[in-house]
């Protein structure tokens, strides 16, 4: 089962995933792809936030910053991935560090196609993202490229997921397939 949860920051969309995981993961393994490149203080307070609210849920995390399918080496097929999110993922492609954080424009292609790839060698895949595109702000150039990356990541997965979720304000909204919990 692939499942897409989208929602805004501090939405719940993140608990949902990990609540959804360890369902689906039943009594088999559970990886958390950690793919936030900590670059500043607000990002180590984050990513010591969610290794505090998965604790004690038998996760195994994985740091998966780049090249998703990576992670295979280290891991299960057989077992639960929870991804957490793809917008970090995309970041990390879209502002590499070895290009001076200059745009790589095809990092949206390449990672919507390794989150596909990855979801059609695991059993169950649960995909994390924020979303950036309920306001009516124009922005830069590079930005909006970045937003339609995501956008088109987001359109692809949610073709192949079995459920998308959107949460919005702690309340999750099925907009395909169903959510049991």
């Amino acid at each position: 089962m692939t499942a897409l949860i989208v929602g805004g920051s501090k939405s719940g969309k993140s608990s949902l995933a990990q609540q959804l995981a360890v369902e689906l993961a039943g009594d088999g393994k559970r990886y958390y792809l950690a793919t936030m490149l900590p670059r500043d203080g607000e990002d180590l307070a984050r990513i010591a936030r969610h290794l505090e609210d998965r604790a004690g849920m038998g996760f195994e995390t994985v740091e998966q910053g780049k090249n998703l399918p990576g992670c295979l080496s280290r891991a299960d097929r057989s077992g639960t991935f929870l991804l957490d999110s793809v917008t970090a993922l995309l970041t990390n492609e879209f502002f590499p560090p070895e290009l001076d954080y200059a745009p790589d424009y095809a990092a949206g292609q390449r990672v919507g196609d390794d989150i596909l790839s990855l979801a059609g060698q695991v059993k169950h895949l649960v995909v994390v993202a924020d979303d950036l595109f309920r306001d009516a702000e124009r922005y830069d150039a590079i930005t909006e490229s970045y937003r339609k990356a995501l956008a088109d990541i987001l359109c692809r997965v949610a073709e192949r997921a079995d459920t998308v979720v959107e949460m919005t304000m702690g309340n999750p909204v099925v907009h395909k397939g169903v959510l049991n919990l």
